[in-house]
């Protein structure tokens, strides 16, 4: 059996990559960037939480219609919590405090065309069970 050749870079390149996205879906829920947050979504991806279903425009809209949070001058308190990669596809657990709310985002990404997107994201609040 032949040795493996472990001189790669082992995904950084495409874990370097997910951490940008990520970076600016929390620059674009913190400071309301509906443009930056579009460009990060594939257009036909789709926002589940419990009871609750949106298309991406739908949650865009809402995003844009809400009040800014760093405008309010909340905290940028947001954490990511695990990151895995898997060949062209990937999976975010995230803490998003927003406003009154404590949400854990899970993103569902793939790589299309050279470039990762957000096709899914699920997410519920757990300001309750704090």
């Amino acid at each position: 059996m032949k040795n493996a050749d472990f001189t790669g870079d082992f995904g950084s390149n495409e874990f370097e990559s997910v951490m940008a996205l990520v970076r600016d879906y929390f620059d674009g829920l913190h400071h309301g960037e509906v443009s930056k947050l579009r460009a990060i979504f594939h257009p036909d991806a789709y926002l589940k939480a419990p009871g609750l279903r949106r298309g991406l425009e739908q949650w865009l809209d809402a995003v844009a219609s809400r009040p800014v949070p760093s405008e309010q001058g909340r905290p940028y308190d947001y954490k990511l919590l695990s990151i895995e990669i898997i060949k062209d596809q990937a999976m975010v657990k995230l803490e998003c405090p927003l406003f009154d709310h404590f949400y854990v985002d899970f993103l569902g990404l793939l790589k299309e065309n050279g470039h990762w997107l957000i096709v899914n994201k699920m997410y519920t609040d757990l300001r309750e069970e704090l």
